[in-house]
């Protein structure tokens, strides 16, 4: 699906190719939401909206983070054509704390931090999350801001930045309301605890 990434595997995969696949590949880093991650994101989800081939997109986590060959059973990887398979391991950890833990609010707001962030809400083609572990903070956020969020078992979902004295910086706040109803989000929310699938 065009040019090469860095934390990104991308491909069209199911019997017809009409399914484009992105996986987030930092595992290292437990897929924490950089902003060269999510810059390359960006591309390849314009790239697979501009595709008249891919129907459906669906994300997930990387090969040795996510999706890798071996584990749990999220969904048949008939279903997407070839062996893919989920493990329980993260989507996303969330964003990356180390990129932004120096950084000033000024800072933030003056380079437009985060901005961009929300270009999987507007995608116009249905982008599924598939989700079998781990889903924190930012990662929670980028599976809200999918179309359908498909949870295996080992599916965890947070929002723990209050645990770092701070709140969710991604549409979180709002979006966790509508997905879970406002008593549940801002027990979430404050207190930085997760929920299973």
């Amino acid at each position: 699906a065009g040019a090469a990434f860095q934390y990104l595997l991308v491909q069209k995969t199911g019997a017809q190719k009409n399914v484009g696949l992105i996986q987030l590949n930092r595992p290292q880093a437990l897929n924490a939401l950089c902003e060269g991650l999510m810059a390359e994101l960006r591309r390849a989800l314009e790239a697979m909206e501009s595709d008249p081939e891919v129907g459906a997109i669906v994300l997930t986590g990387s090969q040795k983070a996510f999706a890798g060959k071996t584990g749990g059973g999220l969904c048949s990887p008939q279903s997407f054509g070839g062996n893919w398979r989920p493990t329980a391991l993260p989507l996303a950890a969330g964003a990356d704390i180390k990129e932004m833990q120096n950084k000033t609010f000024q800072e933030c707001y003056n380079s437009g931090f985060l901005a961009g962030w929300d270009k999987i809400s507007v995608v116009r083609k249905p982008i599924i999350a598939a989700v079998n572990g781990f889903a924190l903070g930012g990662g929670c956020e980028l599976a809200m801001m999918c179309d359908i969020i498909y949870a295996g078992e080992k599916a965890q979902f947070g929002q723990p930045e209050i645990l770092l004295g701070t709140i969710p910086g991604a549409g979180g706040t709002q979006r966790l309301t509508r997905a879970v109803g406002k008593s549940l989000a801002m027990e979430m929310v404050l207190t930085g605890d997760r929920i299973s699938a």
